[in-house]
């Protein structure tokens, strides 16, 4: 009984160390991608600065307080139409008023009539 106890106790402990080992690899993983996310903000961040005025970029942080995922899609667009050249200046507040309402206005409309 001796000899199987002992087997028991060393591949308890040799499943100890790869669970530890696993452990630690994942969380190496996880502060890479948050580093890697972090990069990508930076850049995204860099970009508007680029691409819009400050007014345009406080309206956009307003928005952002209510609709994060929109303002997310917004400037992923914005970033897409700086890419190709599309845009030679900086976009103006009264431009991104107008971009967002074309925006927004693409949401079906739900009317609800009682009778």
């Amino acid at each position: 009984m001796s000899d199987l106890d002992e087997l028991r106790r060393k591949r308890m402990e040799e499943l100890q160390r790869q669970a530890a080992a696993g452990n630690q690899q994942q969380a190496q993983q996880q502060m890479q991608q948050q580093q890697m996310q972090q990069e990508m903000e930076a850049q995204k961040k860099q970009i508007m600065m680029q691409i819009l005025t400050p007014e345009a970029r406080s309206r956009l942080a307003n928005l952002r307080l209510t609709k994060p995922e929109f303002v997310d899609q917004i400037e992923i667009q914005l970033i897409q139409l700086a890419q190709t050249g599309r845009v030679q200046n900086k976009i103006t507040e009264e431009q991104l008023k107008t971009l967002l309402k074309q925006l927004s206005g693409q949401k079906r409309e739900i009317n609800i009539t009682r009778k």
